[in-house]
């Protein structure tokens, strides 16, 4: 228990490191593939009818692997916590909200809009939302409100937004500091817990206990970063990763059946979600400061609009290559990541770098 007035590690001891964390970028981009090989071969759906048959049968050999690139996701949610606990110390609450309306918002929007746009072409199989629901999917509030999503992905930046207001409300507004965080850690895991087993639908959207542990783990993980020999951050980390693995095995663990698509193994789930803690523990600690090419940089840049376009835009691209000009399945794969690399580049240099700096400073402006 700490004590009130217990001081904190001394400053020279709790100093983060210094080094760029390029590591960190190239993990997003492994997270983003892992989805994207998920969403392109590792399940039934949409994308059967954009390969025009079972992925299984198109993947014959490794469609029983792409099937856990879902728990990307996982991977993702961890590197959000460390990132958002590392974002948000010393910041004042505006200058905390500009930084992630302007990262989220701009590819965001462009996203809809172009996704939106090439669903309502004559030419294309796929159904485009009302317009009104296209109104409502540029708050990012659809998935709460019930409507017909634009990007199917969305799902994951509405547990985004919930972390960052309990985030931004419980450590960024009274101020960052180690007790907060630590508290704040605490007293969401044992929420979470309450939240699941009351089975209360307020308190399951607000406390998220199937995604807190991630989060969670990935703000001890940054505790670590500071001082590596934070035994109440250890702690955060390792009872993190004991819940997160129970929810990753219970959500996405079936017995195995001729009729499922494919068959996660409990043992392979839980080494996917030990994979990713691992991964960002690795770079917390400073392992992986040796990776420190710039191109990482650029491959970080381009996860998140990556990200958003990937799976829609994805099984227009798969169909127009494989079944309209008969490119075999592997190097339909191939050039269809390539495709959403491009247009990830694209959205990043025209929309992000030209929008994002001018959202931030309109949002950290104070009002006169």
């Amino acid at each position: 228990m700490i004590r009130p007035g217990a001081p904190e590690p001394s400053t020279k001891q709790a100093k983060p490191r210094e080094t760029r964390l390029r590591a960190l970028d190239g993990l997003r981009l492994i997270a983003a593939l892992m989805v994207a090989a998920y969403h392109y071969g590792g399940r039934d759906g949409e994308v059967a009818h954009a390969w025009g048959t079972s992925p299984r049968h198109q993947f014959p050999a490794l469609h029983q692997l792409f099937a856990y690139g879902c728990l990307g996701v996982q991977v993702f949610f961890v590197i959000s916590g460390f990132v958002i606990c590392m974002s948000g110390w010393g910041r004042p609450l505006r200058s905390f909200f500009a930084s992630r309306a302007s990262r989220l918002l701009p590819a965001y929007w462009a996203a809809i809009i172009i996704v939106t746009a090439v669903f309502a072409l004559p030419v294309v199989a796929y159904k485009a939302v009302s317009p009104s629901d296209f109104l409502v999917n540029l708050t990012m509030l659809q998935q709460p409100l019930g409507v017909d999503r634009v990007l199917g992905v969305c799902w994951t930046l509405w547990a985004e937004v919930r972390f960052y207001a309990l985030f931004a409300l419980c450590v960024v507004l009274p101020g960052a500091n180690r007790r907060r965080v630590i508290m704040f850690c605490a007293g969401w895991t044992l929420a979470a817990a309450i939240a699941q087993g009351a089975r209360q639908p307020l308190l399951d959207i607000v406390l998220m206990p199937e995604y807190a542990p991630y989060f969670i783990g990935g703000v001890g993980l940054y505790l670590v970063h500071r001082n590596r020999r934070d035994a109440y951050a250890w702690g955060i980390v390792a009872v993190s990763w004991l819940i997160g693995q129970h929810y990753a095995v219970t959500r996405l663990w079936h017995p195995e059946s001729v009729h499922a698509f494919s068959y996660r193994g409990s043992l392979g789930i839980v080494l996917v979600v030990t994979f990713g803690f691992l991964a960002v523990t690795a770079i917390a600690l400073g392992w992986l400061n040796w990776a420190n090419w710039r191109w990482l940089t650029v491959a970080g840049a381009l996860t998140y609009p990556f990200y958003l376009v990937h799976e829609h835009l994805g099984w227009v691209v798969i169909e127009v290559l494989h079944r309209r000009l008969g490119i075999p399945s592997y190097g339909t794969l191939l050039l269809t990541v390539c495709s959403m690399l491009l247009l990830a580049w694209l959205l990043n240099r025209f929309v992000e770098e030209r929008f994002t700096p001018k959202l931030r400073t309109a949002l950290s402006k104070p009002r006169p």
